[in-house]
C-alpha cells in the first residue's frame, strides 16, 4: 500500500468520524442546514472509499492489456465523487423546499453548533492536508477528496454562521433557505469536479509550468542535437507522458544518437517526478526552423 492509498483510507477513516459528530449536531437541533452539511458528509465517506480502491487500481503495473498502465483510474474516482455530489445536493433541494413550507423550531442550538464546530476544524486541518499531499504527489483522486473536504469546511462555517441567526433571530424559515444555499454551492462543486475530471481523461496536457520546464531540461541536455519538435505531453494521475521528434545529423551514429537521448530522458526524469518519455530521432532534412517548440545546441 503506497502513501496516496494510506492517504485515502485515512480520509475514510476522518470522513466517518466527522459524520457521527455533524449528524449528532442535526440530531441535537432538527436543522435543516445541519442536517444538509450532515449529508454532504456522508459524500465525503463514500468519496474517500472510492478514491482508495481507484488508487489501488492505478498502482498496478502496465500490462499487455493496459501497456499504459492504470492511471487513469484516478479520474474516474473523481468523476464517481462528482456525481454524488451533485446528487446530494439535488437532496438537499427537496429537503430544503419542504422546509420552507413548514419551518420548524431549533432544539438545543448552542450544543449542536458546538458539536458541529468540532466536526469542522477536523475537516479542516484534514483537508488542507490532503491538498498539500495531492499536489506534492500529482494525485487527482486526493486533490478531488481534498477540494470536496475543504468545500465541506467553507460550507460548515457557513451553516454555522446562519444557524446561530436562526437561534438568535427567532427567523426559522432562515434555517431551510440556508440549506438550499448550501446545496446550490455543492452542485456547483460537483459540476466543477466533473468537468475537471472528464478533461483529464480526454489526455489533458500537463500545466503551462511543466511545460516550459519540459522545454528547457531538453535545451539543456540536447548537446549533439539539432533541434527538438513536436513536443506533446498528456498528464495522467502522477504520471506524464512526454514524446517529441530529435533532429541530429543525419551522419551521425545511432550509438551517438542514443547517446543523446539517454541524457535528456535521464534529465527528464530527474527533474519531472513520473516522466515517462519517447523520443523519436530523425535526420537534419526533417528540421522545422519555424514555430518549433524548443531549439537546442548544436
Amino acid at each position: 500500500m503506497n502513501r496516496a492509498q494510506k492517504a485515502a483510507l485515512a480520509s475514510a477513516g476522518i470522513g466517518i468520524v466527522v459524520l457521527a459528530l455533524k449528524f449528532g449536531a442535526y440530531w441535537l437541533t432538527g436543522s435543516l442546514a445541519l442536517y444538509s452539511d450532515a449529508l454532504e458528509s456522508i459524500i465525503n465517506v463514500v468519496a474517500a472509499a472510492a478514491a482508495f480502491i481507484a488508487l489501488r487500481v492505478a498502482s498496478k503495473p502496465a500490462d499487455g492489456g493496459h501497456p499504459y498502465g492504470h492511471h487513469k483510474a484516478e479520474y474516474f474516482s473523481a468523476v464517481i465523487e462528482g456525481v454524488l455530489i451533485v446528487l446530494a445536493a439535488i437532496m438537499i433541494l427537496q429537503k430544503s423546499y419542504e422546509g420552507v413550507l413548514a419551518p420548524r423550531p431549533l432544539d438545543a442550538p448552542v450544543l449542536g453548533l458546538a458539536v458541529n464546530a468540532v466536526a469542522t476544524v477536523i475537516n479542516g486541518i484534514w483537508a488542507w492536508t490532503l491538498l498539500n499531499w495531492g499536489r506534492k504527489w500529482r494525485s487527482p483522486a486526493l486533490s478531488a477528496d481534498g477540494s470536496h473536504v475543504m468545500a465541506d469546511v467553507w460550507t460548515s462555517g457557513g451553516v454555522l454562521l446562519g444557524v446561530s441567526l436562526v437561534a438568535v433571530t427567532g427567523w426559522l424559515v432562515l434555517d431551510p433557505i440556508l440549506a438550499g444555499i448550501v446545496a446550490v454551492n455543492i452542485l456547483w462543486s460537483g459540476w466543477v469536479m466533473i468537468r475537471d475530471s472528464v478533461s483529464s481523461l480526454m489526455d489533458a496536457a500537463a500545466p503551462p509550468d511543466v511545460l516550459d520546464q519540459i522545454a528547457k531540461i531538453i535545451a539543456t541536455h540536447s548537446e549533439g542535437a539539432q533541434e527538438a519538435h513536436d513536443v506533446r505531453t498528456r498528464q495522467v494521475g502522477s504520471v506524464i507522458f512526454i514524446d517529441f521528434h530529435l533532429v541530429v545529423q543525419g551522419t551521425m551514429s545511432v550509438t551517438e544518437s542514443h547517446a543523446i537521448c539517454d541524457r535528456i530522458e535521464a534529465a527528464l526524469k530527474q527533474e519531472i517526478e513520473g516522466a515517462r518519455v519517447n523520443i523519436h530521432v530523425e535526420p537534419e532534412e526533417k528540421a522545422k526552423h519555424k514555430g518549433v517548440p524548443v531549439l537546442l545546441v548544436s
